[in-house]
């Protein structure tokens, strides 16, 4: 078994790679930049290593500085965490080949998950339905637009290397490919160092559905069902839910045996997210993270299980505690994702918190590594805190979480929490009746 985790990264999920760890009787190393020395991760931690400067390039991009601070404090195991080098195929290579455990699948995995246009050839080798679209990459707005006749318009143009929703670009006609496809190779090139993208079918009203798996190196694979992530905010997720609204058991399990059988002839190793679109009972691959998701409490919380805990135990080569059988979906569970934004703009909004005082009470889990006093830096993402709540139906969960918000209190900056509670008022929010574009559409009508 691992003995001594170095945990590359910050914030929340530091946080909680470092709990699940100190409950297998097993050491952390934090790792932190010259902005986060006083960081909650970094408190807690056995032993702490400041890796560089703020900007995340030199610090928690830092591929040497990592490897050196797992190396100066005999870190047998790194764990990415998710952002920064989780999805690293590079990373995970160098990680290994210095004789330390890298905490998640293998590069040549990370690698072809990474590439859309690769990704979405190998699950149709495997089995898995995907959005019609084009066969690769696409070089020239003219075959662009020969996809886009032939498909039918809207299209999709998507960076082959993209995710976070950055290179993407709707199509609504003929007339329009040109600019945009031109556009969005130039978007691509600059996020990504690589402008290769690819035509989809651009879906009106789906909803964004993710399927949660775990595979150890013995040949197990399980799913432990969905979530729904279908509200957000340009392509980045606000609020996710599990079970999904509109998903029955059947049609949970079907898809479930779909998602298994493909990543079991992948012989994948450890946490990963198949993400679907669903519109009209099927559903549409689109990308599969290669890592643990910030949403992952939620199937926690209707399972049970201890998704982390099964990382490490799979990455010491261990099989996993548990098969399909033994899984058993249990209430509902949502979780909001708190910003450190102005609720009405989204501008950031960092600063020193002047008061914290997170909700409690039955089922109710906050996670964040906020405290009075503390400045949240402005080099970083802004989410700082995430607030989980489960109840024995969907219902009783909604009635939960609208309790915890009017007591989630955090001073000093502005934070999405108004937004989530306006959510959770919502008649439709409650009907669970939304898709990938309710939430634009609310915003408008807030705005109004």
């Amino acid at each position: 078994m691992i003995k001594k985790v170095l945990i590359a990264n910050r914030g929340e999920i530091a946080l909680r790679v470092h709990r699940a760890c100190r409950e297998m009787g097993i050491s952390t190393v934090a790792v932190h930049s010259q902005a986060d020395a006083n960081a909650m991760h970094v408190r807690l931690a056995d032993e702490s290593v400041c890796i560089g400067p703020a900007p995340s390039p030199q610090s928690y991009l830092n591929i040497a500085s990592i490897i050196s601070a797992a190396e100066i404090s005999n870190a047998d195991a790194i764990h990415p965490g998710y952002g920064f080098l989780s999805e690293n195929a590079n990373f995970a290579e160098i990680v290994e080949a210095h004789g330390i455990i890298f905490i998640g699948p293998t590069a040549d995995h990370i690698r072809i998950m990474g590439d859309k246009v690769a990704a979405k050839e190998t699950m149709i080798k495997l089995g898995v339905p995907v959005v019609p679209g084009s066969d690769g990459a696409v070089t020239t707005a003219e075959d662009a637009e020969a996809i886009g006749d032939e498909m039918g318009y809207p299209v999709l143009i998507k960076a082959a290397a993209g995710g976070g929703g950055r290179g993407m670009r709707v199509v609504h006609s003929a007339p329009e490919m040109e600019s945009a496809f031109g556009t969005t190779r130039s978007e691509a090139r600059a996020a990504f160092g690589d402008d290769s993208v690819y035509i989809e079918k651009y879906l009106s009203e789906p909803r964004h559905i993710e399927y949660q798996i775990l595979a150890d190196t013995h040949g197990n694979v399980v799913h432990l069902g969905e979530r729904d992530c279908s509200l957000q905010r340009r392509h980045q997720k606000v609020l996710e839910e599990a079970p999904s609204p509109v998903i029955d058991a059947k049609l949970r399990a079907e898809m479930g045996e779909t998602v298994t059988n493909a990543i079991k002839q992948l012989g994948y190793r450890g946490a990963g997210t198949i993400e679907f679109l669903y519109e009209n009972g099927t559903f549409y691959f689109i990308e599969m993270n290669t890592r643990l998701q910030v949403e992952h409490p939620v199937t926690e919380m209707i399972t049970g299980l201890d998704l982390v805990r099964e990382q490490i135990r799979v990455a010491s080569g261990e099989a996993l505690s548990f098969s399909q059988k033994d899984i058993s979906l249990s209430g509902h569970s949502i979780e909001c994702r708190i910003n450190a934004e102005d609720p009405t703009n989204f501008a950031p909004s960092p600063g020193k918190v002047t008061d914290y005082h997170p909700p409690g009470g039955l089922d109710v889990r906050v996670a964040s590594g906020l405290y009075a006093g503390y400045s949240i830096p402005p080099h970083y993402d802004s989410l700082v805190a995430k607030l989980i709540v489960h109840g024995k139906n969907r219902s009783d969960c909604l009635m939960r979480l609208s309790r915890a918000l009017e007591e989630f209190v955090i001073g000093g900056v502005k934070t999405t929490i108004p937004l989530h509670q306006a959510l959770v008022d919502d008649e439709s929010f409650q009907a669970g009746d939304y898709d990938i574009h309710w939430l634009t559409k609310f915003l408008e009508k807030q705005r109004a």
